[in-house]
């Protein structure tokens, strides 16, 4: 499969002419036709929602257009319920999947109504003693521990993840929380990240059902929602191929009709919280070669660096790069694509082969629409950079100013440096 840019080079130097690089920008045509079919894909299931991963992409001119669809919000942190909020995504629109979760942070999540899944068996006390009762509707975290495998492929390592109960906590947890006052249930698991396979969430979805059907006999509990989590992963490598949305949640069904519904299940609404496939492809980076270098290897200088987009640096993730205006020159150029941190692994890609770069060439760094921006910092201090949205009729809106000085400086609001900075 070749990857094609969503944006022409024409249309990027026309960009360029108000916004520097570099800059993120997203497609907002493939974002709106990507949550249309999530929505027909799971329509079968009356009480389908999916929570928008807030972390993947944290910002609420791209949230809003996925409410549009019926979306609510998977909020992990204190900001990202205040965000949740300040847009207007209220009570159980919003679900509250953390991990050693500050006892403020338990304490907002109840006050905005927002629907509470439970890490650790320990949270029950600790959330009762935060917010003074259990509330009537709460979810647990089930961590099954050891290796998940699709038939011979090792998926994941569930046993090594922070996240989640052990089955016998599990049942315990639901029996505890009953006697405390909680009414109705939800169960949640995510045991594989980025999977580009068909085949996860039928699998992940036949281990709860079953379990939710064991907890039902076992424990009374009303059982209302099981979420499905994420991990359904987009190709970031060209020769994979993309996962089908519709074929995913048909199978799903299937196992509903095999697993649920023979055990008087057939209410219980299905819920995701997906955020690297609603976003990653529909997002890129733009930058700009500015330098060269011929040592002992070629090398590319661009003006974007790790702190604009990590994963190179931090997982060696590959991310496809288009030099723009170059699409169907051969590829006979080995480089490292580099920026200008002071740590050699700031490299967006390592013995990449590239038609040749010339300086000012832009490149487009591809499926950055998750976990992209979000993950910026400020090392070196770098500043974080624009995030544009390529409306459907071809106009560009500003949905984030790129950080200025200031804004670095801002939290010395002790010691006088802002002075002068724009």
């Amino acid at each position: 499969m070749k990857k094609q840019p969503f944006v022409t080079l024409e249309q990027l130097k026309e960009i360029t002419k108000t916004y520097p690089t570099p800059f993120y920008l997203y497609d907002e045509k493939g974002i709106r036709e990507n949550a249309k079919a999530l929505k027909e894909a799971f329509a079968w299931n009356p009480g389908y929602k999916e929570y928008f991963a807030v972390k993947a992409t944290p910002n609420p001119f791209l949230i809003n257009i996925l409410r549009e669809y019926g979306c609510g919000c998977d909020c992990s942190s204190m900001t990202e319920l205040m965000l949740s909020d300040a847009i207007g995504v209220k009570g159980e629109d919003i679900m509250f999947s953390s991990n050693d979760t500050p006892a403020e942070e338990f304490a907002y999540a109840a006050k905005l109504g927002a629907v509470i899944n439970l890490d650790d068996y320990t949270h029950i006390d600790f959330l009762e003693k935060t917010i003074g009762y259990i509330p009537e509707t709460i979810s647990c975290r089930f961590n099954p521990g050891g290796i998940f495998q699709i038939s011979n492929d090792i998926m994941d390592n569930p046993g090594d993840a922070k996240y989640g109960m052990t089955t016998e906590q599990l049942f315990d947890a639901y029996r505890v929380l009953k006697q405390k006052g909680a009414k109705h249930f939800g169960l949640h698991a995510f045991l594989a990240s980025n999977t580009v396979t068909n085949d996860y969430y039928p699998m992940l979805a036949k281990v709860l059902f079953e379990l939710a059907v064991r907890l039902k006999q076992e424990t009374g509990a009303d059982i209302r929602f099981i979420n499905l989590s994420g991990g359904i992963g987009i190709p970031y490598r060209p020769d994979q191929e993309p996962n089908d949305i519709r074929v995913i949640g048909e199978g799903v069904r299937k196992v509903y009709e095999e697993v649920l519904v023979p055990a008087g299940m057939g209410d219980v609404a299905i819920y995701t919280e997906l955020g690297r496939f609603m976003m990653g492809p529909y997002g890129c980076l733009v930058t700009k070669a500015i330098h060269e270098k011929h040592t002992y290897k070629e090398y590319i200088g661009v003006d974007a660096c790790a702190v604009n987009l990590m994963r190179p640096a931090m997982y060696g993730a590959y991310h496809h790069i288009t030099v723009m205006g170059k699409e169907d020159a051969p590829c006979d150029h080995t480089y490292d694509v580099t920026g200008s941190l002071c740590e050699n692994n700031d490299k967006f890609a390592i013995d990449r082969e590239l038609p040749k770069i010339d300086i000012g060439d832009l490149l487009v760094i591809h499926d950055t629409g998750a976990h992209g921006y979000a993950m910026g910092y400020n090392y070196n201090g770098k500043l974080k950079s624009a995030e544009l949205l390529l409306k459907e009729d071809g106009s560009v809106q500003l949905i984030r100013r790129a950080e200025t000085p200031k804004d670095y400086f801002a939290t010395f609001d002790c010691f006088d440096l802002v002075k002068g900075l724009v």
